[in-house]
């Protein structure tokens, strides 16, 4: 074999097993313990979006301050955050703490393939056991 041609079709093989690859990619929403409630429902509309698309999403809880003393806040963000979005994710890691920063990390919910269902045929005169009215037969009430 050339070996000029063994280098292209190992060049060849190896694109091809790099395009079907997927890339990971981590979102990461970050909140605080005072954060607003208009300011909440907004990122957790940008959680849904992107578990929609696939992506992973880190979701961080920022302490500053003496804020940090109050870890149960950062958990009940975070548990408040998975109430909204329970059914549509899966908690890869649950929340912990990591220097002044609470994190979570969740995965989108693998879809689920539909089965098809055939249409069925409308059920024909034969299968009812009536026949069918013969063409130019008048029908009782008609003109």
């Amino acid at each position: 074999m050339d070996y000029g041609k063994y280098k292209f079709m190992e060049a060849k093989r190896e694109h091809a097993a790099r395009a079907k690859q997927k890339n990971i990619v981590v979102k990461e929403v970050k909140f605080r313990p005072r954060t607003d409630d208009h300011d909440f429902d907004f990122k957790v509309k940008h959680i849904l979006r992107f578990l929609e698309e696939g992506d992973k999403v880190k979701v961080v809880v920022m302490f500053r301050g003496r804020e940090v003393v109050h870890r149960d806040i950062g958990y009940r963000i975070i548990e408040d955050v998975l109430g909204r979005i329970g059914e549509k994710c899966i908690v890869e890691k649950p929340a912990g703490i990591d220097g002044r920063d609470m994190h979570a990390i969740i995965i989108p919910r693998p879809v689920e393939q539909v089965k098809k269902v055939k249409p069925t045929k409308p059920p024909t005169p034969e299968a009812d056991g009536t026949q069918p009215a013969a063409e130019g037969a008048k029908v009782a009430g008609s003109i």
